[in-house]
């Protein structure tokens, strides 16, 4: 069955579903591209790896972009002590976080080049400062090349990505065209609307339309995701009281286990 929703399902943000969600999400998204676009393009699902360090970020395993890492700081945080101690103390040692973000890159055929590039932005993205940094790199290396940058965002927490003129919404996808930098295309909507078909810029002007709703509807269907999710659970960040009783309607409509907001 397809979500409840009309749009965006905010239950899909929950930690324990929003890797499987994401993963499937950008494989059907590449799937429907390569169904309408010629064959002078095909599209390469891409994988980014990182360690979050807690206080620095290390990218690693990234095509075609060399390793980058921040200069190290050295900081005062060893305590001195004037005798030695009978008894240990309590220290935390730093765990290291291994971070895949998966993204499409539409490529030429002829020549290889990389003409656009979409993500869809993680949790990590928008919560976490050292992943959101490493991201914000990367996002600027594209703003200053020739590749366009779609940039989608069904995440209703976090902190939106940097941009001048934006209007407050829940969520956003940024279209980014070489040619018309700094300017770009903001589609904003909110948790009752449809997603926005967005149209991608390809090479000469060319576009190609992308309609995310359907897929997510398709993925939510065959991924079983009304099996998975828990309706009863609290959702971050809170909701409304009028949004609350709106999707309390249509998950009764649906006959699925009452939400508990």
């Amino acid at each position: 069955m397809p979500s409840p929703l009309p749009g965006m399902n905010p239950f899909l943000e929950a930690p324990e579903l929003w890797s499987e969600f994401h993963s499937r999400m950008i494989v059907a998204v590449a799937d429907a591209l390569d169904d309408d676009l010629s064959r002078d393009y095909r599209v390469a699902v891409e994988k980014q790896v990182y360690l979050d360090q807690g206080d620095e970020t290390v990218l690693i395993g990234i095509p075609d972009v060399s390793v980058m890492a921040p200069p190290t700081v050295k900081t005062a945080t060893t305590a001195v002590l004037d005798a030695v101690l009978d008894t240990p103390i309590t220290v935390e040692i730093p765990l290291e976080e291994t971070v895949q973000e998966r993204y499409l890159e539409i490529r030429e055929v002829a020549t290889g080049r990389v003409v656009t590039v979409i993500e869809l932005l993680s949790p990590k993205n928008k919560r976490s400062k050292v992943v959101r940094e490493a991201y914000l790199q990367k996002r600027r290396q594209i703003m200053l090349s020739q590749t366009h940058l779609v940039e989608i965002d069904l995440l209703r927490g976090g902190e939106a990505m940097p941009m001048t003129g934006a209007v407050e919404s829940d969520y956003r996808i940024l279209v980014s065209a070489s040619e018309h930098r700094p300017k770009a295309q903001l589609y904003a909507f909110n948790l009752r609307q449809v997603i926005p078909e967005i149209v991608v810029s390809l090479k000469a002007n060319g576009t190609v339309t992308l309609a995310l709703q359907p897929l997510l509807h398709r993925v939510y269907d065959k991924a079983r995701l009304e099996l998975a999710i828990d309706y009863q659970q609290s959702l971050s960040p809170k909701l409304s009281d009028e949004d609350t009783a709106w999707i309390l309607s249509l998950v009764n409509h649906h006959e699925i286990s009452p939400a508990k907001f």
